[in-house]
């Protein structure tokens, strides 16, 4: 016997600012999301969520500024059904209205499979800033030292996506 799972991938709206805050104080530990030394109020930006069973399941949030787009947040919790490629898909398809060239993101040297989900989608590796989660640590004191993996957490990553 076979399960399909079918989850909906919609754009938030105004009514759900506490259930976005929420969600993201459960798996970011806080709505303040700090990336390349910015805070960002990740419950205030533009999201889309991924309902299943009239549960999120998944969302991302991202930040729109000089013709490219930063994914901020980006969190499935069912893995290797769609959530996230459909939440990727659906900023990317977004931010075209507004001229987006570039959409790109930052993640921890510890988040492998992150690196492997982004390369997968034709994300490429950029940049490494080594020590910038030492100095992110100045502003958010809540990001843990050690990381998936028992990997030490220093460093961001940079990924792209030319559009």
């Amino acid at each position: 016997m076979s399960i399909k799972l079918h989850f909906e991938v919609r754009r938030i709206e105004a009514h759900e600012r506490l259930l976005v805050a929420s969600f993201l104080e459960a798996h970011w530990g806080s709505v303040q999301i700090v990336s390349r030394g910015q805070v960002h109020e990740a419950d205030s930006l533009p999201a889309f969520i991924a309902i299943w069973d009239e549960q999120v399941v998944g969302l991302v949030t991202y930040h729109i500024h000089d013709g490219m787009c930063e994914i901020i947040s980006l969190d499935s919790l069912m893995v290797k059904i769609g959530v996230g490629t459909a939440l990727v898909q659906a900023v990317v398809q977004d931010v075209t209205q507004f001229a987006c060239k570039r959409v790109w993101l930052i993640t921890s040297n510890d988040n492998l499979s992150a690196l492997g989900f982004y390369q997968r989608r034709g994300f490429r590796l950029v940049a490494v800033y080594q020590g910038a989660l030492d100095a992110a640590r100045e502003i958010k004191p809540n990001i843990p030292q050690i990381g998936m993996e028992n990997i030490p957490i220093h460093d961001e990553i940079e990924l792209e996506l030319w559009l």
